[in-house]
């Protein structure tokens, strides 16, 4: 029996790659929308598409990520990342089950060890606190549903920070980007696909999970790898503390993610970040 899935925030990097993931796949009928198309903040269209549709999924990739326009715009930020989640949390309760992503940004980044899902949040930033209570409401409301905090996110696809240092490289002589922040690089099309296991899989199993690719490394060692794969040698990239280089909203210092329990759960085999990045910077020099 084909399911009907309501995927919002299609437009997005990770909207993206779950058009590029379920394209062909008869066990679904996808409902991609976007703002256009459906204003997750608006409690009455999200009931209306619901009930016209019969949606027996969900998968939210809207999000406002913005992390440094947040600082001054926690309002809209709250809006989307709380007040959205709450409005398809109510909807999905009506039989829907939902899978909503969410963020490293959740922990305050001091820690010396991957973060597992029972570790307590700790968000230092208005970012990271208004995904927290997105979290929390749709826990509260629907707790058959399924978080995933993830990380680091790029693509082919929107602005991203592989798309940015391949620009910066190409036009600069020289580049400064911080060595001491540690996490994971997560491709999107990685965590569409664990997603589709997800929706795939026999059994729906409710709870918060962590997802990025494999491996750890800085912002200084992916700035570096990003331009030796697209081969890039003319800017010079030179390491700083973050603290040279503040900015309006704090960043964790280290946001690796455990992925233990999702990898075990749904028996996923995740690649190691350098595999999939120069997978996506291949695709990105053969459209450009």
């Amino acid at each position: 029996m084909t399911k009907k899935i309501l995927i919002t925030g299609a437009n997005g990097q990770l909207g993206h790659e779950m058009r590029n993931a379920l394209k062909g796949n008869n066990r679904f009928e996808c409902i991609f929308t976007d703002v256009a198309e459906l204003d997750i903040c608006n409690t009455e269209a999200v009931k209306q598409t619901m009930a016209n549709n019969h949606i027996d999924y969900i998968v939210n990739c809207a999000a406002y990520t913005q992390v440094d326009k947040a600082e001054d715009n926690a309002e809209l930020c709250k809006k989307i990342n709380t007040d959205a989640v709450e409005n398809l949390a109510r909807a999905a309760d009506y039989g829907a089950r939902m899978i909503h992503i969410s963020t490293d940004y959740v922990f305050n980044g001091r820690g010396y060890r991957p973060y597992t899902e029972d570790m307590v949040p700790d968000p230092q930033s208005v970012y990271g606190s208004t995904k927290l209570e997105g979290e929390k409401i749709l826990t509260d409301i629907c707790p058959e549903s399924i978080i995933i905090r993830t990380a680091w996110l790029y693509s082919p696809y929107g602005n991203n920070f592989v798309k940015t240092m391949l620009h910066l490289g190409e036009e600069r002589e020289e580049l400064s980007v911080g060595a001491d922040q540690i996490g994971t690089p997560t491709c999107a099309a990685d965590l569409a696909q664990a997603i589709l296991v997800i929706l795939q899989a026999d059994t729906f199993v409710p709870g918060t999970y962590h997802f990025s690719d494999e491996g750890v490394c800085s912002w200084y060692d992916f700035t570096v790898t990003i331009h030796r794969l697209a081969g890039i040698t003319t800017c010079r990239v030179t390491p700083i503390r973050s603290d040279e280089y503040p900015s309006k909203a704090h960043r964790p210092f280290y946001s690796v993610l455990d992925k233990s329990k999702i990898k075990k759960t749904y028996g996923l085999t995740i690649p190691h970040w350098y595999e999939s990045l120069s997978n996506c910077i291949k695709l990105l020099q053969e459209t450009h």
